[in-house]
């Protein structure tokens, strides 16, 4: 190799090495935490690693909020104490610099929480007719439901009474009430974390012609107080009895 030789390699050498150390590269997400399922309480924290050049900017952002308030942090690294309920859902890593569109990967928090039953409402059946009392429940894992009258679990085929269970709500069916049927049921609602209960009644309804209800608090065959509740009396012989 002749000198001159050597020297154009060395200054070409030299030229790619300069050429490299400024060149431009997209933002890449190298790593990221996995999805992650945890219990109410706990303590949270999310790892997202990227390069590039110039070196990105990490955000992190809530995308299970209303639009404008997901915003989280501007770090790697994302810490939640004593995470809530509402904060699950999916997250959103975003490396940023100016060479590229930013790379962009989701992480899935799942929070566990026991369950409050949200819904369940008294309802009035005539007899002889079809009753369904219903009970909603929120919880992660979804709850089990169970129902009873007094001490006595109910199920379905028994005493003509179904029992349906769909994702956060449970029904019981009466298919043909009778006066036996009338009075306060409960609902149960369970899963791993825990259990809660909400007390319905199926009562009594005035549908005949010439029914109605006793709206006073006064002296009536039919009106009596139980526990500071006031019971109504239905005005007529075909009438159920008592209105909660």
């Amino acid at each position: 190799m002749r000198f001159f030789d050597f020297i154009a390699l060395g200054w070409s050498s030299r030229v790619l090495v300069r050429v490299l150390s400024f060149s431009k590269v997209p933002p890449q997400i190298m790593n990221i935490s996995s999805d992650i399922t945890v219990n109410e309480g706990s303590s949270v924290t999310l790892l997202c690693l990227a390069i590039g050049r110039p070196e990105p900017t990490v955000t992190w952002r809530h995308l299970s909020v209303k639009e404008g308030q997901g915003f989280v942090s501007e770090d790697e690294y994302l810490e939640i104490s004593d995470i809530k309920r509402d904060q699950s859902g999916e997250y959103e890593c975003s490396a940023l610099n100016d060479v590229a569109a930013p790379d962009v990967r989701k992480v899935k928090i799942t929070v566990n929480y026991p369950p409050y039953i949200s819904k369940a409402k008294n309802t009035g059946v005539s007899v002889g007719q079809k009753g369904i009392l219903s009970c909603e429940a929120s919880a992660v894992p979804t709850a089990e439901f169970q129902w009873f009258k007094e001490d006595t679990r109910l199920a379905t085929g028994l005493d003509g009474v179904r029992i349906e269970n769909k994702g956060r709500i449970s029904t019981l069916t009466f298919f043909n009430v009778s006066e036996k049927d009338y009075g306060n049921y409960t609902c149960v609602a369970t899963n791993k974390l825990g259990n809660t209960n909400a007390s319905i009644t199926l009562y009594g309804e005035c549908r005949k012609p010439g029914c109605s209800w006793l709206s006073h608090v006064g002296e009536h065959e039919g009106l009596k107080r139980e526990e500071g509740n006031i019971y109504l009396a239905c005005v007529h012989p075909y009438c159920s009895t008592h209105h909660p």
